[in-house]
């Protein structure tokens, strides 16, 4: 993806959810994102506990 293809989805992203959403969509993101990733820690910390059994 190009910078002129980045810059087109941000101008969709504008004017979809309006300049003062993005904010706050980047914060869900991100929450999300943390979260995620914290499932995926603890269920690899399960599986290698229950491997050591």
């Amino acid at each position: 993806m190009g910078s002129t293809e980045l810059m087109i989805v941000l101008a969709i992203v504008v004017l979809v959810f309006g300049s003062s959403a993005i904010p706050k969509l980047a914060k869900s993101v991100g929450e999300a994102r943390r979260e995620f990733n914290k499932a995926i820690k603890d269920e690899d910390k399960e599986i290698k506990k229950d491997g050591e059994v």
